[in-house]
Formats: structure tokens, C-alpha cells, sequence
């Protein structure tokens, strides 16, 4: 058995105290489902179908049973990777769990650029207000920070939009490719099945449509990266270790860079895990505002249909990636320092 305090126990740890959150966000997913006003079979129908066919449909589904009884079957299915089918009108009778982790890898790499985009812009800003405390460049980035993180993410994509593509066109006005026939599917990310194919062509179109969108989603991110980044920075340029370098005569850049900075970085890290979970729910107006077709846009559709399982399915891979992420990084912070182990 690993000694207490070794990484791994750590990691077993984490893994575990995860599961009752995990549970918890399964069972209000279950309650916030069944108590939000309507009737999917209804829906379905609407209204082209016999009371008798609802009824029949409805049963099979599950839905005529005890709450309880449901919720069950709906831990006991989400366990074995069972995750009903679709009664949507685009997805009728399909795998909901195929159709999501068809629609995954495009969410996922929506978010893999958006985090780009939000790390280089943020750490960046970050630094220069942080090392220029009160000064003009501090008070810019100060007011960047706070006005982009509020601005809406669909208006910041319009703007985007009708400035670069409509207006420059620089870039395409939506979706993931265009021109070209896709990418074979490997991995299901189009920057890396292109240059898994050794198409550059392609390569550069999946990159040109993502751009958009990435900036879109994170640039609005940055300004929460700018605060964080700052506010960990002034507090360690205050630490001894600091003073005594600048006593020493070492150069105010290579302080800020060899000792500030790494030491500021590290509770850093964990919000941008943490943020990085948070880009899958803010990938949903970006997706809607660029026809995006991934989980978020699914999400949409799937609301608007009434597609009760599909909408379930989404909310529940959703939770899992965010609890997934969450013990990763802590067992990062572990790895960074051992000190949180104990």
C-alpha cells in the first residue's frame, strides 16, 4: 500500500472523494429533467399521434414509472455505459452516447483553442500589469481584464463575424470546414486528422475556421486568466526570496521571469483546469453563434426537440468530463507540490 504520502495515494484519494460529487450532479441532472415543465412524447408527436401511441411510447421508455424506479434504471444504465437512444426528429432511434461522442471531438477542440487563445492573452496581460504596478500599462490591462469578462459571448462573436468575415473576409462566417472534403476520420479533431493525412490544404482550412471561435471564447476568458495571473504576481514580487534576489543585483527581468513567475504560475494552474471544465458549458452560445457542430450546438437542438434522453446524455458526459478534469488537476497540483498530499 503507498505510504500517505506518495502520489499515488493521492490520486486514489481524489478518485474516490470525487465519486459522492459525481453522484450528486447525476441526481440533480435526474431531478432538474423530470421537473422542468412539458411532456417530451408530447413533443414528439405534436399532436400527429393518438393518445394511445403516447401512452405506449411512454411505457417504453420508462417514463409511466415510479420516480424512484427511474432513477435507478437511469444510474444503473449511465454505469454500463448505456445511455438510452434518441427521440429526437434529426436522431430518432439512434445511440445517444454514439451520437454524442460523434459530436464531442468538435467541442473538444473548440475548447483546446479557445484555452490557447485564453492562456497566451492572459498570462501575457497579466505579467505586464503585474510588473508595472500603477503605471499606465497596469491600468489598460486592468481595464481589459475586467471588460472583456463580462462582454456576452454571442455579441463578441457577431462583432467577430461581421468585422473579419463579413466585412475584412479574413475568415469563414461559421462552421468546422468548408471547400474541401473532410479529413478522414482518426481522432475526430480536423487540425489533427489533417496532418494525420498529410493534407496541409485541409489543415489550414480547419485552422481557419477555428480561429473565430477560439478567439471568441477566449479572449472573454483572458480577462479571469489577466486578474489571476496579476494578483499572484504582485503577491510573490512581495516575497523575501525576491528581495534578497534584488539585493544580490540580479536584473528585474530575470527575477520576474526565473523566480516570480514560476512561483506565481502554480495556483494558476488549477484555475485553468477548473476554467478549462468551464469552456464546454461557454462552447454552447460559441457553437450556436458559429454554427459549430459539436455538444453544444447537439444541446440546443436537442432542447428545442424535446429529445429527453439526448438531453440527458449531454448533461451527464458534461458532468463527467468536469469531475474528470477537476481530479486531474488535483493530482497535478500534487505532482507540482508535494506539500498538498499531506
Amino acid at each position: 500500500m503507498p505510504g500517505s504520502g506518495s502520489l499515488s495515494a493521492y490520486a486514489v484519494t481524489r478518485l474516490l472523494l470525487s465519486l459522492p460529487m459525481l453522484l450528486i450532479l447525476l441526481s440533480v441532472v435526474f431531478v432538474v429533467l423530470r421537473l422542468i415543465p412539458g411532456d417530451p412524447i408530447a413533443a414528439l408527436y405534436a399532436g400527429r399521434a393518438s393518445q394511445q401511441i403516447i401512452d405506449l411510447t411512454r411505457h417504453q421508455l420508462g417514463l409511466d414509472r415510479p420516480y424512484y424506479d427511474q432513477y435507478l434504471t437511469y444510474l444503473t444504465q449511465i454505469l454500463t455505459g448505456n445511455f438510452g437512444t434518441s427521440i429526437g426528429e434529426s436522431y430518432h432511434g439512434k445511440s445517444v452516447l454514439a451520437i454524442v461522442f460523434d459530436k464531442l471531438p468538435a467541442t473538444v477542440e473548440l475548447a483546446i483553442g479557445s484555452m490557447l487563445v485564453a492562456t497566451i492573452v492572459g498570462v501575457t496581460t497579466g505579467v505586464l500589469s503585474g510588473t508595472r504596478r500603477d503605471k499606465p500599462a497596469d491600468v489598460v490591462m486592468r481595464l481589459y481584464g475586467t471588460i472583456i469578462f463580462v462582454i456576452p459571448i454571442f455579441w463578441l462573436g457577431q462583432i467577430f463575424q461581421l468585422v473579419f468575415a463579413v466585412s475584412l473576409g479574413w475568415f469563414p462566417v461559421g462552421l468546422r470546414f468548408s471547400g474541401l472534403p473532410l479529413p478522414n476520420h482518426v481522432t475526430g479533431l480536423y487540425t489533427i486528422d489533417s496532418l494525420l493525412e498529410g493534407r496541409i490544404d485541409k489543415f489550414l482550412v480547419a485552422i481557419d475556421h477555428l480561429i473565430l471561435p477560439s478567439l471568441t471564447l477566449g479572449l472573454v476568458l483572458s480577462g479571469f486568466f489577466t486578474k489571476t495571473v496579476r494578483a499572484n504576481l504582485l503577491r510573490t514580487m512581495k516575497a523575501d526570496y525576491i528581495e534578497a534576489a534584488r539585493a544580490r543585483g540580479i536584473a528585474e527581468g530575470r527575477i520576474v521571469s526565473r523566480y516570480a513567475l514560476k512561483n506565481a504560475l502554480v495556483p494558476v494552474v488549477t484555475v485553468l483546469g477548473l476554467q478549462f471544465a468551464i469552456l464546454f458549458a461557454g462552447a454552447v452560445l460559441t457553437e450556436k453563434t458559429f454554427a459549430w457542430d459539436g455538444m453544444g450546438l447537439l444541446l440546443l437542438k436537442s432542447i428545442d426537440s424535446a429529445d429527453y434522453p439526448m438531453v440527458q446524455g449531454i448533461i451527464v458526459v458534461y458532468a463527467l468530463i468536469i469531475v474528470g478534469i477537476s481530479v486531474a488537476i488535483d493530482v497535478v497540483n500534487g505532482l507540482i507540490d508535494p506539500r498538498v498530499r499531506f
